[in-house]
């Protein structure tokens, strides 16, 4: 742990707990399957990826360096931002709520790379997350996240992605950027990489012409290469006595087939196909859809 106990009970409000749910990431084995060749290792983030190799429907390939996706910046340590630094990265997209960046941090980046805010709501995720971990009360807590009721409150967070106004905004803005010509290699995310930036990846790899077994593939990759860092979290709020039960907040860590299908259910609901949302609720027109896969496909 960073804090001492002392130290973690004498902190005010979400750093405290955030200390506790967050250890130092610290390099370690690599996952050993094709997708591994994706990963950027990192000391301080575990879900760092290049959204490029995959093949799409007519046999073309994504291309490398331009797209990339991850978890928050803030704990990168001097390798890291040398390791990124290596990317030429343009620009780093936060979709991260202000409390999330006052708990963790803005990001670390390196020098030249334009920091973007462009929020995205996690319909609060974050905040029921901290209320459920402050209590410290096992109770309260199985009220809160016990017999389903973390897992639903995922499917609404992903929902969110789709009925939000203010959300289909931000994704749509995101897409029409990497659809533009020049504008240099992206890095979007998120705080653990894998719900708002993986439904941002999802649509992107997917309107690119990646088969949907692919982009949902990608998305679910975030469960084995957030596994043990997430263990240790679940850890070190037994160790530190806030939960009896920390595998309460599985649902939580986890990216699910059944949340994506939350998404594309309010998809099919509100719009009839993915399309419609594309461009009806994205905003996004022919023309970027075409600059899209022209920019990132070869």
């Amino acid at each position: 742990m960073s804090l001492s106990r002392r130290a973690l009970l004498s902190t005010a409000g979400a750093t405290a707990l955030l200390a506790v749910a967050a250890p130092p990431v610290l390099a370690g084995p690599r996952v050993r399957t094709a997708e591994a060749l994706r990963q950027i290792p990192l000391q301080g983030a575990v879900n760092v990826r290049d959204l490029g190799g995959y093949l799409t429907y007519d046999g073309a390939r994504v291309r490398h360096g331009l797209a990339y996706r991850g978890d928050h910046l803030a704990k990168l340590t001097d390798a890291d931002l040398t390791t990124l630094g290596g990317l030429g990265l343009a620009r780093a997209i936060d979709f991260r709520i202000p409390l999330e960046v006052r708990s963790d941090g803005a990001d670390r980046l390196p020098a030249g790379v334009l920091p973007v805010s462009r929020t995205v709501t996690d319909n609060g995720l974050y905040g029921t997350l901290l209320a459920a971990i402050g209590s410290r009360d096992p109770v309260r807590q199985e009220q809160m996240l016990g017999g389903g009721r973390a897992a639903a409150f995922m499917t609404e967070v992903y929902r969110t992605f789709v009925t939000d106004a203010a959300n289909r905004q931000q994704f749509g803005t995101t897409l029409r950027e990497l659809a533009t010509p020049g504008t240099g290699p992206t890095l979007f995310h998120c705080t653990s990489g894998k719900d708002r930036t993986g439904w941002a990846s999802w649509l992107l790899l997917t309107l690119v012409g990646v088969p949907e077994g692919s982009a949902t593939g990608d998305y679910l990759a975030s469960n084995t290469f957030r596994a043990a860092y997430d263990a240790r979290v679940r850890e070190g709020l037994k160790q530190a006595g806030l939960m009896q039960n920390p595998d309460l907040i599985i649902p939580l860590q986890e990216v699910r087939q059944e949340y994506l299908d939350a998404a594309l259910a309010e998809v099919r609901t509100g719009y009839g196909s993915l399309y419609r949302y594309v461009t009806d609720g994205l905003g996004l027109d022919l023309r970027t859809l075409a600059g899209l896969r022209e920019r990132l496909v070869g």
